[in-house]
C-alpha cells in the first residue's frame, strides 16, 4: 500500500541512485531591466538590497577584461560564464553542501545520476564539516572491496584536491566509464593519507535481504527506493510466518531515500495519525507532521531492536528516530550519520537549475536529526574487520559482528 507525498528525502546517494523532489516557483522578469541603474530588490518586508556593487562590478569587467588565456571566448562565452559564476557564488555563500547551482553541464550529470546509467565504485558521499567525507560503501561494490570506511575524507580524486569542490563535481569525477580506474586519496583519523585506486562498475545494490539466526529474524535494509515498500511488506509477512516475537532491522550503511517509504514502513508499528516525522520550514511555514497510516499489525509483544551506524543517514534515521521514540524499538550500534534535510530541485533556466534546502526534518519528539543523528542506547563499536558495515553476505561467526551479537542476545533477554 502506497501513499503519495510530496518531498523526497535526498542527500548523497549519488553512485547509486539519487532520488528528488521537483518542485518550487520561478519569478519571471528581467533582473538586470530593474537593477541596472543601481536600484533595488525588495521582497516582502525585508531591507532593501543594493545590488549597484555588483552592475558596477560587471560594467567594469565589461569595460575593462581581456581574456589572456583563451583566444577562441566570445562575448557570449564569457557572459554565460559570469551569469553562472555568479549564481554560483550567491549560492555558494549560504555555506549549505546540499544547496547548489546546477548550470548545463552539472544539470546533465546530475540527470544522469538520477537515471543511473553509468559507472560507479559504490560510494555514498556527503560533506561533514566542510570536508569531503564517506558515509558509506555500499554491498558488493568495488568501494566495499577496496576498503573504504564511513568517516573516511576523501581529499583528493586522482589529481584533483577536493577542497571547494561541491558534491556534483566530485561525483563527476568519481564516476565514469565501466572498467576505467580512479584513484581517490583518503584521510583517516590517527593515519597517514592514501591513495586507493578503484576499478568502476555498473552499481547495482538489493534493496532488502532476510535471515533468521538464533531465533531472531533480521532484515537487512539497504536503502529506501522505489521497492523497498513492498519488499518491505513482504519481509514482515515472512518474519509473522516464522511465528517468532524477535525482529531486527538492521540499517547500518543504509543511507536512505524515499522519505514515503520511511513512513509506509513505520506504519506497520504504529497507530493511524501517529507523528513519524516532522518537516520544518522556514518563513514561519507551519510544521508539516507526516503521520502513520496505521496498518500497526504487531501487538506489544513485538521485541525489536534496530541496529545503526555512521551510515545510516536520511530515511533511515527517519524511520530509526519514529520507532524508538514511540518506545517501540531499542537502537544498538554507533551513532548515526545526521542527514536531516529536505532539497527541491527548481529550474533557473531550461538547461540549469537551483538544488535547494527547503526544509529540515524532526523526530516525533522535536529533534533535528540535522548534524546531531541518532545516538543508540546501547552503544557497541563494528569490529575492526568490517568498521564500516558488517559484511552481511558472508557466513560468520556472530563474533565477527558484535552489534548484532549483542542485539540478539538483547532480545532473547528482554521480558
Amino acid at each position: 500500500m502506497s501513499r503519495p507525498i510530496k518531498h523526497l528525502v535526498i542527500g548523497f546517494i549519488f553512485p547509486l541512485l539519487l532520488v528528488v523532489a521537483f518542485g518550487g516557483g520561478l519569478i519571471a522578469g528581467s533582473l538586470r531591466s530593474s537593477v541596472a541603474a543601481g536600484a533595488t530588490i525588495v521582497t516582502g518586508d525585508a531591507a532593501a538590497i543594493n545590488l549597484a556593487p555588483f552592475w558596477k562590478a560587471w560594467q567594469i569587467l565589461d569595460d575593462k577584461f581581456i581574456d589572456t588565456h583563451s583566444s577562441t571566448s566570445t562575448v557570449t562565452d564569457l557572459t554565460e560564464k559570469r551569469i553562472w559564476g555568479a549564481i554560483s557564488g550567491m549560492t555558494a555563500a549560504l555555506g549549505d553542501p546540499y544547496t547548489t547551482f546546477l548550470p548545463p553541464e552539472e544539470k546533465k550529470g546530475f540527470e544522469e545520476n538520477i537515471s543511473g546509467n553509468f559507472g560507479g565504485v559504490g560510494l555514498e558521499i556527503d560533506v561533514r564539516d566542510h570536508n569531503l567525507t564517506v558515509v558509506t560503501a555500499l554491498k558488493d561494490t568495488p568501494a566495499k572491496q577496496a576498503g573504504f570506511k564511513s568517516g573516511d575524507q576523501i581529499i583528493k580524486i586522482d589529481e584533483t584536491e577536493t577542497s571547494g569542490l561541491s558534491l556534483v563535481e566530485a561525483v563527476k569525477l568519481i564516476r565514469g566509464p565501466v572498467g576505467s580506474e580512479v584513484t581517490i586519496t583518503i584521510r583517516r583519523a590517527d593515519e597517514p593519507d592514501r591513495p586507493i585506486t578503484v576499478t568502476r562498475a555498473k552499481i547495482s545494490i538489493p534493496t532488502l535481504e532476510t535471515k533468521k539466526q538464533d531465533g531472531v529474524f533480521i532484515i537487512q535494509l539497504y536503502n529506501f527506493n522505489s521497492n523497498a515498500s513492498k519488499a518491505f511488506r513482504s519481509a514482515l509477512r515472512e518474519f509473522i510466518a516464522t511465528k517468532s516475537d524477535k525482529l531486527i532491522i538492521d540499517l547500518r550503511g543504509d543511507p536512505g531515500g524515499l522519505l514515503e517509504s520511511a513512513v509506509d514502513m513505520a506504519s506497520w508499528f504504529l497507530p493511524s495519525g501517529e507523528p513519524v516525522v516532522i518537516e520544518r520550514r522556514g518563513n514561519d511555514e507551519e510544521d508539516k507532521i507526516y503521520r502513520s497510516y496505521g496498518y500497526n499489525v504487531f501487538t506489544d509483544k513485538l521485541k525489536l531492536a534496530i541496529l545503526i551506524d555512521g551510515g545510516s543517514a536520511s530515511a533511515s534515521e527517519i524511520l530509526a528516530g519514529a520507532l524508538s521514540e514511540h518506545g517501540l524499538a531499542t537502537l544498538i550500534g554507533e551513532k548515526s550519520f545526521g542527514k536531516g534535510s529536505v532539497q527541491e530541485l527548481i529550474p533557473v533556466t531550461k538547461n540549469s537549475s537551483l538544488k535547494v534546502t527547503v526544509a529540515k526534518w524532526l523526530t516525533p519528539k522535536h529533534r533535528s536529526l540535522v548534524d546531531n543523528g541518532l545516538e543508540p542506547d546501547i552503544v557497541v563499536k563494528a569490529a575492526t574487520s568490517t568498521p564500516n558495515t558488517a559484511d552481511r553476505n558472508n557466513d560468520k561467526t556472530k563474533a565477527d559482528d558484535p552489534v548484532l551479537t549483542r542485539a540478539i542476545d538483547f532480545l532473547k533477554h528482554k521480558k
